[in-house]
């Protein structure tokens, strides 16, 4: 019987935001939102119609409950959900405008998923009958618990022969425990088949410096000589990769960003550009590359299409997630597809 299912591993959290664009400092209300970069993906899978299933730690308490219950809206297994600790994780998110940025503020320390400790996941009975295992650097930043378990997956869905994806996702502001980024991103896309990240993301991983991205509209070309010649040192570093995404920003202000994405096939050694999105107004950026990763993880899984069909449908599917408030892409796979050939904008009657 042929695997499909799809887990990924992640800390979910209760993302609180003040109305609008008034700063943390401001007003006395907050708005909630559920959100985390692999809940995100699992959340984007499920709506593109695949087994998925999510796998985290959360409180035992309402507020625990309450997380699970909008998991399970969506359809995902949330079967090998661990219970314990004191509290959910949280983030702030402010808004940013004009030439304002957004802004993360962390409060993950002595979460549910930060005080997760390793051998609480049963990785053989969630992995036997998986096809695919997604996995990125913020849980190895967490904790070193975290990153311990997370390495324990690896080396089981390695084992049983799971595809293993990851997406680099390094977040400055959460390595506190003592270790290099590097060295443990590094060593985590050692096990990967598909491996995600922008331009700083594999800047940080690799060591190597980036190629920057200074598009202005969606008329820059993309200079292919030079990303092919970089993605062959990536090859290098990362031998058991087979495909490589790159998603390349450049945010001009706030709700304004020029956005695309690049493919390398390494047993092909070609390289895949696809359309230049400039994006105005950005709605809500969290979540975005969520979305290209989870897009392009169906695409490759269900063989929806060739590399540049895969680009282009994870491309779409990140341009749209722009357009969305929340940390979850809310999209079918039909309004995707409708975006990769359609500019947008017409009612839908």
């Amino acid at each position: 019987m042929k695997r499909t299912k799809i887990v990924t591993f992640g800390e979910i959290m209760l993302r609180l935001s003040k109305p609008g664009y008034l700063r943390l400092t401001q007003g006395h209300c907050f708005e909630g939102h559920y959100g985390g970069s692999e809940a995100n993906v699992a959340v984007s899978l499920a709506m593109l119609g695949d087994d998925a299933e999510y796998v985290t730690r959360v409180p035992q308490s309402p507020i625990g409950d309450a997380a699970l219950m909008y998991l399970r809206q969506f359809g995902l297994d949330l079967s090998h959900v661990v219970r314990g600790g004191d509290r959910l994780g949280t983030y702030y998110f402010e808004r940013g405008v004009a030439m304002r940025n957004s802004m993360v503020v962390y409060d993950r320390k002595g979460s549910s998923f930060y005080s997760l400790k390793r051998g609480m996941i049963p990785w053989n009975e969630i992995l036997l009958d998986a096809a695919y295992f997604h996995c990125s650097g913020i849980t190895c930043a967490i904790s070193r618990d975290a990153m311990d378990t997370t390495f324990d997956a690896l080396k089981k869905a390695n084992e049983l022969g799971v595809h293993i994806t990851a997406d680099i996702n390094y977040r400055n502001n959460l390595w506190k425990f003592g270790l290099d980024p590097h060295d443990v991103l590094f060593r985590m896309l050692q096990y990967s088949e598909l491996i995600f990240g922008d331009q700083d993301e594999w800047e940080v991983a690799s060591g190597v410096q980036k190629i920057p991205f200074m598009a202005e509209d969606s008329y820059f070309k993309i200079d292919r000589d030079a990303y092919l010649e970089y993605f062959h040192k990536m090859h290098k570093f990362f031998p058991l990769c087979k495909k490589m995404v790159l998603a390349l920003r450049n945010q001009l202000s706030s709700r304004h960003h020029i956005f695309t994405g690049l493919l390398y096939d390494v047993e092909k050694d070609k390289l895949y550009t696809s359309r230049i999105y400039d994006i105005q107004p950005i709605v809500d950026p969290m979540g975005v590359g969520d979305a290209f990763v989870a897009a392009y993880i169906h695409a490759y899984a269900d063989g929806f299409g060739d590399n540049q069909q895969n680009l282009d449908f994870a491309l779409s599917a990140s341009a749209l997630k722009n357009t969305i408030s929340g940390d979850q892409n809310l999209v079918s796979k039909e309004e995707i597809i409708d975006n990769m050939t359609n500019s947008g904008g017409r009612i839908q009657r």
